[in-house]
């Protein structure tokens, strides 16, 4: 007789562990600072893990995402103002290449250069306005970690993935009026 496993293995995959972290960083991500560069970094880990293995496994992609998460978490803590500039160009470069996608057809020609453009902006302004934008990328992270863990028709994305950022911009921005 085969003695069943009273505890049955948890898989998490990474678009329900994106999709959590995205829900406390849309909402609070001016506040837990660290958090939205952890979630930059999550991000960043997710989309790189296939490119240092052919079709890695969710567990392979899922640690490779948090490591990099950790890595921002301590840059942030350590070196704000270097985060600040790390997590400004993630943002601003993957924001570049979602509008240049959306927009252009043949984006992928310039993808490099339009992410590098879009970082330096991205960096720019949030080392200049920082509290407003990191309310603004960090609503803009937390709705791309919870609209990428749904499956929708593109159009019903974008219009997910516009109103969560609004949500927590303004959620976001009214937590700042009190303080």
């Amino acid at each position: 007789m085969a003695v069943q496993n009273l505890f049955p293995p948890i898989h998490f995959s990474v678009p329900i562990v994106g999709a959590l972290i995205g829900v406390v960083v849309l909402l609070f991500g001016r506040k837990l600072f660290w958090l939205c560069v952890a979630a930059a970094g999550f991000v960043a880990g997710a989309e790189i893990a296939p490119h240092l293995v052919h079709e890695p496994s969710p567990l392979l992609q899922l640690t490779v995402a948090l490591v990099l998460g950790l890595i921002g978490a301590l840059l942030a803590f350590l070196l704000q103002k270097i985060a600040i500039a790390v997590v400004g160009f993630l943002a601003g470069g993957k924001l570049a290449g979602a509008i240049a996608a959306a927009f252009f057809v043949h984006y992928a020609q310039h993808s490099t250069i339009i992410f590098v453009i879009g970082g330096i902006v991205g960096a720019i302004l949030m080392l200049v306005l920082f509290d407003w934008a990191l309310i603004v990328v960090s609503s803009l992270i937390g709705a791309h970690l919870i609209q990428s863990a749904i499956v929708l028709p593109p159009s019903g994305s974008t219009i997910l993935f516009l109103g969560l950022a609004v949500i927590g911009i303004l959620v976001q921005a009214a937590s700042l009026r009190r303080a």
